[in-house]
């Protein structure tokens, strides 16, 4: 026999049961996994070579408060440009097209372009020259080494150093950008003939040779490299 507190607590634990099925539900095996913002997160990113994409905000959701602009925002070209030269004017423009766009690399990848087009020149390296040029200048240097090879010369050619490479113009021309660098290099540079004889230079003379290249840049295109579009010798 059941005592009439037995009773009771049956009925209170059957009223609680029913309470809670009607505000949980009951699971059919057709509920969405419990939500992960870890793995929302990794959707959104996808592989590592795709863009960012932004999360959407709410409808009337107020935007976050934007950090305020750094004091040191003024000094951004610090030893690129003059602050408020055309130089720097230029280097915004290409930023604000690209905001990617990072000086320093870009000086960095300079340096290292030139002294490889240099060095493949010399060599009448083609197929380095065509990786790192525009098809303008391709055609001019690949001129110069066929009549050099013409002639049966040959050109060796030695870094001593690189001593200044420094940006003295820079633009974003539509969807180009072209930035203009100063190189002064020291350079031993020899050629020979067909004997082998040397008909320029010297094995034991160091060159002071000053030049002025600009390098361009599509900033709709997913390829980050830039190529030299033109050449002159400097002062």
């Amino acid at each position: 026999m059941f005592d009439i507190y037995t009773i009771i607590f049956l009925a209170l634990a059957v009223f609680i049961f029913l309470r809670l099925r009607s505000v949980l539900g009951t699971r059919t095996g057709r509920e969405r996994p419990p939500y992960d913002p870890y793995s929302a997160r990794d959707a959104a990113r996808g592989s590592a070579s795709d863009k960012v994409v932004a999360l959407p905000t709410r409808v009337g959701a107020e935007a976050p408060a934007r950090p305020a602009e750094p004091v040191e925002a003024v000094d951004r070209w610090k030893d690129i440009a003059e602050p408020g030269s055309p130089v720097a004017a230029g280097l915004e423009a290409i930023a604000a097209a690209d905001p990617s766009f990072d000086a320093p690399a870009f000086l960095a990848g300079a340096r290292q372009a030139y002294e490889m087009i240099v060095t493949a020149f010399a060599e009448g390296d083609r197929k380095t020259l065509r990786n790192l040029l525009s098809r303008e200048v391709m055609e001019g240097f690949d001129a110069a080494i066929t009549e050099r090879e013409g002639r049966g010369e040959t050109v060796e050619t030695k870094f001593v150093s690189l001593d200044v490479a420094k940006i003295v113009g820079a633009e974003a021309r539509g969807r180009t950008a072209q930035i203009t660098v100063r190189f002064v290099s020291k350079l031993i540079t020899v050629t020979r003939g067909g004997d082998g004889q040397v008909t320029e230079g010297s094995p034991d003379t160091v060159t002071d040779v000053t030049d002025v290249w600009t390098f361009a840049r599509d900033l709709t295109s997913r390829d980050p490299n830039w190529k030299l579009v033109a050449t002159e010798a400097g002062q």
